[in-house]
Formats: structure tokens, sequence, C-alpha cells
């Protein structure tokens, strides 16, 4: 029940309704929709809900400071009584809730605990607000009908699926960002990859030249090494055959000394001898025989002597052929000097090389400019085409929601978009897609100013282009559309009635036409239709003067902060009348796109587009040049190996020809003097021969022992001098291949580069031509740094840090499809069952008034939840199909019955406590207004049903009621008694006296 005290047209007025449907009837004017409105009012409804006035204060009866509602609230286990004191001074309420003073907060979650939604057109429709119904679209009806009849977590579960969803966006945009990211850098990379590889291909080359030449002086002390260990070997066998010959010796010598001693002439004994004669020449025979054992062994030692002249005679071939070796190896080394020097040639490769490397490093530095101007490039080309994207977005949406509210003008905007060269003169899209407010606070007055029935219209600049798109849209297509014909004179510049500057002091600041831009034709329309151009707009300023402001005789329409005034002169009385109307907020202006800055937007891409190209073609071209250069490299790099390889096969020949010179050296040092010793051979035979058997035997025998014996010992001598000399030079050799080695000088060779030179060759002569291959090799790879890898290697970085992160956003991506699908299921089987139980309902009923009717879930993209919609489709006539319900195609008495009908469909599944409908039936024709009202009766009297309120100013007359049915008629005016006189009985018994008098 509702208690009112001057509250809009009543004083004090007690409204008991009954617990089914509660039938309001009364004149129009009598104070029904203030019931509605208190209802609303009293349960903390907003004031937009009612579609009257935006102050809560408008809502007290005119004269009076301050009015109140109360409303009783009937609840399982007990009841809620809501208290609300309006006061009209400062629009402030003051809240009671069940005795209490409270806020109003408290209320609202009193109220939402009770599921009461009068914010809902499912549950609660005022009269201002029934045609707002078949305005709905399809998802503002699906949000308004969870709310009011499914369980109470399927609309969470619908915001859920919708955050998931925008979530799932955003997650989809960076994987979607990340991974074009991620694909450029890889491109950027690879493009880099062969420089990179090259550089290695070069380091791989030096790492082998500092091989080689850490082991050339190791090859070198090993062959010195080696040469050292033969001269041992030799030095040791002369000291053995010295010491043998010494120890063979050693008997002779005693023999030699003895006669020897014997060989000092005394007189005893030459007595002695004299007188054994005999004795002497037995001896002598003895001496003699003596004497031819040293003549065999003078042919002994001549015998020696021509072995020794055939080794000489062997050693001096050896020396022939060495020289012969050495002739043969200078005439082939004349042969190749013959031969121009290639030194020149291979300088000439050198500077080309150079010069080839010097332009190749100014094409990468060229090349590195153009790929930082065409990342400069990109990434303006990107910004761009997002600023155009989110412009183009923007757009969209305003199509979309011309699409929503009307589809035949979004279909002929279509049509329009693909033959627009059909027509001479500028077409404009409709207006609502052309006008841009320049600050979004201003579109609300544009909008307001403007009806939606010329916002939705397409304006032409020739009447003849205008009846060709109608010929085409209208009557071939069937499409219901608006098009406008602009003034022939243009009407976009013409100045208001009175300047801005003087209108300031009642709070004007601006007219309507200088909030937005539009096309001429449009503005001119506008001015001439409107008088855009001379509509001024105020402030809370001009609210406060407006008893003085309507006075100013040039004022026809004007805006303050939230309010429309409209002034009318009595043409007879010169009276002013007035009437105001709450600014609406926009619903299409508020999204603005600058034409001109979007036509600039496209030449800037355009040009950058552009310049992309050209930077293309120039780092093609460059990458041509190099690509060039490497060709005519590797030219220069062949036939310079071969120059070299010319080279050095020169400085090999001179190598071997040195070192079969310094072999020859040696052979020649140790040669036998033949002359000498025959000389020396020939006198000691002679005087062998001249003395006595055992002087001549001595003399021969130390011939023989001195030339041995002399010859042992030099060669001994020569021996040890080539051995220290050799030591001396190993142990230099050792010292700097330690040195070069970075070892210190008691460490062995690690074993990484014992392995390291296992795979090289062993030989001075291999080493020196493969370092010569390998430096060749190297000197191939110009412009190379360390700065081309280290700029790789941190790409590579990112570009790991990027796949890591992309497959962080990946899983976080699935983890949402997954609780997706998981709400999805919770939310779409119950919400199909809950359209299934609407849509059967809604079509029996409407084939109970012999029409048809569906309701269905409707979604483009099952996986766009936000897009989701109830869309109701009916027909009411035999010959035509099932038509969607919109606020244009069907009939205002269509759309009456459509939505009564679909809120009856509610009733039976109805989760709130009640439901208001206020003034729905007009403009029903009388069968299809019987039918709903028939409908009505029999749905909302059930006792399964929750409490209802229909308004109506008027029924028809044999009307099938109900028990169930409370009837509250209201007769408030003047004349009225006041509600506690009036006798509800009484009044009967006086109309049956009448009736009966009559």
């Amino acid at each position: 029940s509702t208690n009112r005290r001057f509250f809009l047209t009543y004083d004090y007025s007690v409204v008991c309704p009954g617990p089914n449907l509660n039938m309001i009837v009364g004149a129009n004017g009598t104070g029904k929709s203030s019931i509605v409105c208190a209802i609303c009012l009293g349960l903390a409804g907003k004031t937009a809900i009612l579609g009257r006035g935006d102050k809560v204060g408008l809502y007290v009866k005119r004269g009076f400071p301050k009015g109140s509602i109360e409303i009783e609230l009937c609840k399982n286990g007990g009841k809620v009584v809501i208290n609300r004191e309006i006061h009209v001074e400062n629009n402030q309420s003051l809240w009671m809730l069940n005795g209490r003073h409270c806020n109003q907060k408290a209320v609202e979650e009193e109220v939402k605990a009770l599921h009461i939604q009068v914010s809902n057109l499912c549950q609660f429709l005022p009269q201002e607000k029934v045609g707002e119904f078949a305005k709905m679209s399809k998802i503002e009806l699906l949000e308004a009908t969870e709310k009011s009849v499914g369980p109470p977590e399927m609309y969470e579960y619908h915001c859920e699926l919708k955050n998931f969803r925008n979530k799932e966006r955003e997650l989809e945009n960076v994987v979607k960002e990340r991974a074009n990211f991620l694909e450029k850098a890889k491109q950027r990379n690879e493009r880099n990859k062969h420089d990179v590889n090259r550089y290695y291909e070069k380091k791989r080359h030096l790492d082998v030249i500092e091989l080689l030449e850490k082991k050339k002086p190791w090859v070198e002390y090993e062959t010195t090494r080696k040469e050292l260990e033969g001269i041992k070997r030799e030095r040791d066998e002369a000291k053995r055959q010295l010491a043998a010959l010494k120890q063979a010796q050693a008997p002779m010598l005693r023999k030699i000394q003895e006669i020897d001693n014997q060989l000092k002439p005394t007189e005893a004994q030459i007595k002695a001898k004299t007188v054994a004669i005999r004795e002497a020449s037995n001896q002598c025979k003895q001496k003699q025989d003596q004497l031819d054992r040293k003549h065999k062994e003078i042919e002994d030692i001549k015998q020696t002597l021509k072995l020794k002249q055939m080794e000489e005679e062997d050693h001096q071939k050896r020396i022939s052929n060495t020289r012969r070796t050495i002739n043969d190896l200078k005439e082939e080394l004349a042969k190749v000097g013959d031969q121009p020097d290639v030194t020149p040639q291979i300088n000439a490769i050198n500077v080309e090389l150079r010069r080839n490397q010097e332009e190749r490093a100014k094409i990468e530095g060229d090349k590195a400019d153009l790929r930082r101007e065409r990342d400069n490039l990109y990434a303006e080309c990107r910004m761009l085409e997002r600023r155009l994207s989110d412009m183009n977005n923007l757009l969209n949406a305003k199509e979309e929601k011309l699409r929503d509210r009307h589809r035949d003008t979004h279909a002929a905007l279509q049509w329009l978009r693909q033959n627009k060269n059909q027509f001479t003169g500028n077409v404009h899209e409709p207006m609502m897609l052309v006008i841009n407010v320049r600050e979004h606070r201003f579109a609300k007055y544009v909008e307001t100013h403007i009806s939606f029935h010329d916002l939705r219209a397409f304006v032409f600049q020739k009447k003849d282009d205008m009846e060709k798109f109608m010929t085409e849209v209208r009557d071939k297509m069937n499409l219901k559309v608006n098009s406008i014909s602009a003034p022939e004179e243009s009407c976009s510049r013409r100045p208001p009635s009175r300047n801005i500057e003087s209108m300031r002091r009642f709070g004007f600041f601006t007219y309507l036409r200088e909030m937005f831009d539009a096309p001429d034709e449009v503005m001119s329309y506008l001015c001439h239709q409107y008088k855009v151009h001379d509509v001024p707009v105020g402030n809370d300023q001009t609210k406060a003067m407006i008893k003085t402001v309507i006075e100013e005789p040039y004022l026809k329409v004007l805006y303050t902060t939230e309010e429309r005034y409209t002034v009318k002169r009595s043409f007879y009385s010169n009276k002013i009348s007035t009437s105001n109307s709450a600014v609406q907020p926009s619903q299409y202006l508020t999204i603005t796109v600058d034409a001109e800055e979007k036509q600039q937007l496209e030449q800037q891409l355009k040009t950058c587009e552009l310049k992309l190209k050209d930077n293309d073609e120039r780092l093609k071209a460059l990458q041509s040049d190099a690509a060039a250069l490497d060709r005519r490299d590797n030219e220069l790099l062949a036939e310079k190996k071969h120059l070299s390889e010319v080279k050095g096969k020169k400085r090999q020949l001179e190598q071997k020809i040195s070192t079969k010179q310094d072999s020859l050296r040696q052979m020649e040092q140790s040669v036998i003097d033949l002359k000498k010793i025959e000389e020396e051979t020939k006198q000691k035979i002679a005087s062998v021969n001249s003395q006595k058997v055992i002087s001549h035997a001595l003399i021969l025998f130390l011939f023989f022992w001195r030339v041995h014996h002399i010859e042992g010992a030099s060669e001994l001598k020569t021996t040890d001098q080539r051995k220290v000399r050799l030591t001396e030079h190993c142990k230099g050799l050792l010292k700097k291949a330690k040195s070069i080695c970075k070892m210190q000088y008691d460490e062995s060779l690690p074993e990484d580069l014992r392995n390291a030179f296992n795979k090289l060759p062993d030989t001075l002569d291999e080493i020196d031509a493969m370092l010569n291959e390998e430096r060749s090799r190297a000197e191939c790879f110009t412009g190379l740094s360390e700065s081309v890898v280290e700029e790789y290697n941190r790409r590579e970085q990112e570009i790991n840090n990027l796949e890591k992160e992309l497959e962080e956003k990946s899983n976080a991506l699935n983890t949402y499809r997954q609780n997706i699908s998981e709400a999805k299921e919770r939310w779409l089987n119950p919400l199909k069952q809950l359209v299934e139980q609407i849509n059967g309902k809604f079509s029996d009923f409407f084939r109970s008034i012999q029409c048809a009717g569906e309701v269905d879930l409707h979604a483009e993209n099952e996986e766009e939840y936000d897009k989701y919609g109830i869309r109701i489709r009916v027909k009411f006539h035999s010959s035509t199909q099932l038509h969607e319900l919109t606020a244009y195609h069907q009939s205002g008495g269509e759309r009456s019955v459509s939505t009564m009908l679909y809120l009856m469909a509610l009733q039976e599944l109805n989760r709130c406590p009640f439901r208001v409908v206020d003034e729905i039936n007009q403009g029903m024709d009388p069968v299809n207004e019987r039918r709903v009202f028939d409908i009505v009766v029999r749905t909302a009297c059930k006792e399964t049903t929750s409490q209802y309120f229909f308004i109506t100013p008027k029924l028809l007359q044999n009307l099938q009621y109900a028990e169930e049915m409370t009837i509250l008629c209201v007769h408030n005016g003047p004349q009225m008694l006041s509600p506690n006189q009036w006798n509800e009985r009484t009044f009967i018994e006086r109309c049956l006296q009448k009736n009966a008098q009559t």
C-alpha cells in the first residue's frame, strides 16, 4: 500500500492494492500515473526512470515545500515500511526504514534483496517509457529479462562472461601484438645472421691461424730436437769406437814401449850382439818374418786408405748430388722467377679489396640508416593505422548503433557506399554519422534538438540524386529510410539574430551551431530547419534567471545546463507560455570523429606508405650493390689465392734450396784431406823400409794408430760443437714456443692444445702453406666487427624474452578460454531453457489472438557474449512474414500488444514481487485490446503469479473480469471529496438508487 502527502496532484491519498491484478482506472489527469511515480520514488528509483522531471523536488505538489511517500511491502515473516520525505528547496530526501532513519543506500539494498527492479522495463514500465520498450536493443532486452525472471546468478554469470571475453580480447591483442613484434624481431635478426655467420667464419680462420702460429715454433723445436738426438747418437757412436780402438791398441803400445826401450844404443849391448851373431841371425830371421808381417800390415793400411778413399769418393758423390739438386731447384726457381712479380698484383687486389670493404661499410651504413628509417616509418605507419583504426572503430560503433536502431537505414548505407558513383552531387551519409560534436558534453543538446527521424536521414545536394536514391532503396529494395534535400542556397553561415556577447548576462555562452561540425549541406539544412544558428545554450545562471530570460522577445528555444525551454507568445494577447523538458543523455553523438583529421591521417598514412615503398626499393638497390661487391670480392680472392700460391711456391723453393745448402755446408765441413793422409803414409812407409823391421813396424803402426786416433778425436770434437750449438738453439725454440702459448717454462703442453695441434699439419712446409691459405681466406671477410655479433646476440636475447612472454600470455589466454568455457556452460544452458519457456508462453499468447510470434536467443557470434540478445519476432497479418519487433516496423498498437504479451510471458516465470504497466493499451485496436485484456486477467490472476499493476485511462465495455482482481478507480480534482471523507458503500448505494429511479 502507499500513502502520499502533497505528492504531484495529491494533498493526501492512500492506495491499498490487492495481491494479484490491480487495475487502476481513471480519466486523464486524475493522478493514475502519480501512483506509479510514488511507487518508483518510494522504492529509491531514479527520476530518469519516469521520464518526467529530472529533479525529485518537481514531484512535490506545486506550492508546497515538501512532500512524502510511505510504502508498505509484505514479505514472508513480516513487512517492510519505507518512508521518503522530499524537500523542494534542495532536492534532498529523508529516509526511514521500518520507522528508523537511514540513508538511501540502505533502502536500495533492502529493495534489491526483495528482487524489486524499478529500473527494469520488464518489471516496471511507466507511461513515458512504454514506447522505449520496443526501442530496446536485443542486448538490453536480454539483460532486462535476465534480471527480471532469471535465476539470481544468471546475470552475474553473463557479466562474468563479458568480463572474461574482454580480458580474452585484451590477451588476444597482446598475444597478437607480441607475435607480430616477435616475428619482426626475428626477421630483423635474420637479416643480420649472414653478417654474423661471416664474422664467425672469419673468426674460425683467425683461430686456425692462431693455432698454426702457436704450433709452428713447436714444430721448429721438434725438428731441431730430433736433429740434436741424431747428433747425440753420432757422438755416442764415435766415443764408443774411440774407446774400442784404445782398448785394442793397449797391448801393442806396451810392446812398442818395450821395443823403444830396447832400441836405445849402449856399448854393452853392441858387444853382446857382436858375440852372438848367430843368435842375431836367428833373430834377424825372426825380425824378417816380423817385417814380412809388417809389410802385410802396410798392405792392410793401404787397403784401409783405399776404403777411406772410397768413402770419400761416396761422400763427394753425395756432395755432387746435393749440388745438382740445388742447381735443379735453382733452375726451377729461375723458371718461377722468370714470371712477373705477383706482389704488385696482390697489392692491387688488396687495395681493391680494401676499397670494396670501404664501399661495403658505406653500404652497410646506408642500409643501417635505411633500416632505422624504415623502422621509424613502420612505427609511424602503425601509429597512423592505430589512430585511423580507433577512428574507424568509433565510426563502426556509430554504425553499429544505427544498425541496432534502424536496420533499413544501415542497409541503405551499405548500398550507398557501393554505388556512390551513380550520383552527380554531394551525398552525405546519415547525419548521426557525419555530425561531430566539439566536446562530449555538447552531444546531449544537439541530439535533443534534432529528431532521430532526421539524424538517420541521408542528405543530398541535388534533388535528382535524392529521387534516384529513394527509387533504389525505398521502391526497389523496400527499405524504410529518410532522405533530405539541402536548401539550394546555403544557410550554413547564416548569422544569429543576436550576438552571443549581448546574451552573456543571462549565462548564455554559445549557439547550438558552434557546438558541432558537419558538412556544408548538412549544416545548411539544420540552420534552415532547426535554426541551430539561433538557439542559445546557457548554464545554471540561465536556469536561475529563467523568468527574466523568457521575457526576451527574440527567444523561442533555449537550453540551460539540463533543460530545454520552448517559449510561445499568443498572437492575440501576446501572453507567454513556456514548456520545458529534461535534456536526456546522448546515445549517438558522444562518439566523435574529426573528418578533417581523419582525412589528414589517411593522407599521412599514404605518404608514409610511399616512403616505405621507396625505402624498400633503395634497400633492395643497396643489397644488390652489396651482392655485386661480394661477387667481385670472391673473384678477387680467387685470383689472390692463385697469385699467393705462385708466390708461395717460390718461397717453398727458396726454403728447400736453403735447407739443401745447409746440408751441403755440413758435408763440405766433414770432408777428409786424402792428399795429406797419402803423403804422410808414403813418408812413414819409406822411413820404415830404411829402418829395422821393428822400427819400420813401429813407424808403420804408429802411423796407423795416429791416423785413426786423430781422425776419431777430430770427428768427436766436431760432433760436440754441433751438439752444443743445437742444444742452445733447442732451448731458444722451446722458450719461444712456450711464450707464444703463454706457458710457464716448467709447464707442459696443455691437453686441449695438444689435441688441437694433432689436427694440424706436422711439417713446416705444410704449416706455412696452410697459414698462407688461412690468411687469404680471412682477408676475404671485410667490414665485420664484434658490434654486429653483440647486436645480434642482444636481439636474440630480446627474442628469447619475447618468446617467454608470448608463452606466458598464450598460457594465460588458454586459461581464460577455459574459464570462459566453464562460465559459458553455467550461463548459456539455463538461459536457453529460460528463453524456450518464454517463447512457449509468448507463442501461445499470440496464437490465442490469431497472430504469430516467437522469441529466440540471438547471437551473431557465439563467442561475443556482450552481443547476445533476445529477439522478438511477430506477425499480425497472415500475408506477411515474421518481422523483428522494432520501434519503426510495427504500428504503435502492434508494438503495445507485443510488449504486453512479452511481459505476460514473463509473468508466469516471475521472480520479482510485482510488475507495473502504465497505459500500455493506448493505440491498440478494440479487438486486440480485448484479447490482450483477457490474457492479462487470465495470467495475472493465477495464484502462482506475482502482484500486477495495470494502469489505463479507458476500458472497453463487456470485458471479462475475475474475482481475484482489484479495481482502483481514480477520480481526483478540485471538486472531489478528500479521501478520508469518501465512502465507497454510500457511493454504490446512491448509484443503485439512481439506476432504480431511472
